[in-house]
């Protein structure tokens, strides 16, 4: 049956382009723009463009409409595409968004990480997969255990490859990749691009295309950025003042799983909504506590780095730096959880004499100077 692309999506099949609507993207942003037209060309692409920026849909788009176009060939229930990322969180949005764009489609798309159970994954891996989505850890527990196969992987995706630089995720990385065909379609997607990436890259791609958007092209222009400085002593009040003044969803990061507990208890006795999130929470608790934020039960969600990537929720209006992070990339992942699509929201750091040179640092990774408040 002929088939006509919608007018805003001409690259891909109908089905991906309502996908694509539905999941609301009206029109391709500047990323996909650029990207799209590479990626289905079949070339190797590397991506380096910031959380919010909306890559996750400039490579998924392309990867669901390779496989509309192979879908014939299909003579086993191995996965095609492989995508690799670095936390449960994450590859649970990116599954997601994969599930979201391809609902009218047939392809499954299977999530493969830990803190889920390990025989519900195996049992949906026997029952055939489109798409795996993993962290490395538990997709190396699979391999080795017989459950997954890669033999017939067509497309390789490793987003966030800047967080995938130690030496555990290296090797894992090393082992996955001698069970993939060379002959393959591979995507590094990155918010930054230092040297060890640039080397990663090298191995894994071939005649690649590089699309790289600059952090300060993105950053400011839709989230107010605001410091204010305080006495560490002073840090909760001024927290539990700041989220009175704020009526929408608000996102608050501190350095430590401790922080989050003590601070949550202060501002649920203040009257506030509030979850939880760190890394000694099992996933379902995780789930509960990013669900409880998207559904309004909770008006706050008090977190460590561990929601700095891959919490893909819309509507954040406020995020808060309660500590602010050691490493200036680490503070634009954070406030990327606002102005999403296109959208606009605010960002207040709390600064105290010590974080001086940690804003000054910042504020040089992202060329922009942050406004002080008093």
């Amino acid at each position: 049956m002929t088939t006509h692309a919608a007018p805003d999506f001409p690259l891909f099949d109908p089905l991906i382009a309502a996908g694509l609507a539905q999941n609301g993207i009206a029109r391709p942003n500047a990323v996909q723009t650029e990207v799209w037209p590479s990626l289905v060309a079949g070339s190797d692409v590397l991506l380096v463009a910031q959380t919010g920026s909306g890559k996750t849909a400039a490579y998924v788009a392309p990867v669901l409409q390779r496989l509309v176009g192979s879908q014939g060939a299909r003579a086993s229930t191995a996965p095609r595409v492989l995508v690799l990322a670095p936390t449960r969180e994450l590859v649970s949005q990116i599954a997601g968004v994969f599930r979201q764009v391809g609902r009218r489609l047939a392809f499954r798309t299977r999530l493969l990480c830990g803190g889920l159970p390990r025989d519900a994954q195996i049992a949906a891996l026997d029952e055939g997969v489109d798409i795996a989505v993993a962290t490395p850890g538990r997709l190396l527990d699979l391999l080795a255990a017989g459950s997954c196969r890669l033999d017939m992987i067509e497309v390789l995706v490793v987003d966030e490859v800047d967080q995938m630089l130690n030496d555990e995720f290296r090797t894992a990385i090393a082992e996955i990749l001698l069970q993939i065909p060379r002959e393959r379609q591979s995507i590094l997607c990155s918010a930054t691009l230092p040297e060890e990436a640039r080397a990663l890259a090298k191995r894994l791609l071939h005649k690649p295309v590089l699309h790289e958007f600059a952090l300060q092209t993105v950053t400011p222009r839709r989230i107010k950025q605001r410091a204010l400085f305080v006495e560490a002593e002073d840090k909760a009040q001024t927290l539990t003042e700041t989220c009175g003044k704020t009526e929408g969803r608000q996102i608050v990061f501190l350095r430590t799983k401790a922080a989050v507990e003590q601070t949550g208890k202060l501002l649920r006795k203040a009257g506030f909504a509030v979850a939880t999130l760190h890394g000694d929470l099992n996933q379902t608790a995780r789930q509960k506590a990013v669900e409880a934020l998207r559904s309004g039960k909770a008006q706050i969600l008090l977190t460590t780095d561990v929601a700095a990537r891959g919490l893909d929720i819309d509507d954040i209006d406020l995020v808060v730096n309660y500590d602010l992070p050691e490493k200036a990339e680490t503070y634009v992942h954070r406030i990327g959880r606002t102005a999403r699509a296109g959208k606009r929201g605010e960002a207040l750091s709390f600064c105290t004499r010590d974080d001086r040179l940690l804003l000054r640092a910042i504020e040089k990774e992202i060329g922009y100077r942050i406004s002080i408040v008093s």
